[in-house]
């Protein structure tokens, strides 16, 4: 019954389908993890341009493809 009627982001649909936690993501990101866990609650949440970077470069490092900011966050 976990997560019943909560919203899902982009950006934690795409975590949950590379099988990348939260917590790994911070280590290897540098950003807090409440700020990734923030922007894992709803597409109105969106980081600053350098955080954005910094999670943008390590998603491309954990997952070997290709992200933009646009992916999970209009501008």
């Amino acid at each position: 019954m976990f997560g019943l009627g909560k919203p899902s982001s982009k950006f934690k649909k795409f975590l949950i389908n590379h099988d990348i936690s939260q917590e790994d993501l911070s280590r290897s990101s540098g950003v807090n993890r409440n700020t990734i866990s923030r922007l894992c609650q709803g597409d109105s949440f969106k980081p600053s341009m350098t955080n954005g970077q910094k999670l943008l470069k390590s998603l491309r490092k954990l997952t070997n493809k290709q992200v933009d900011y646009d992916d999970f966050w209009s501008m």
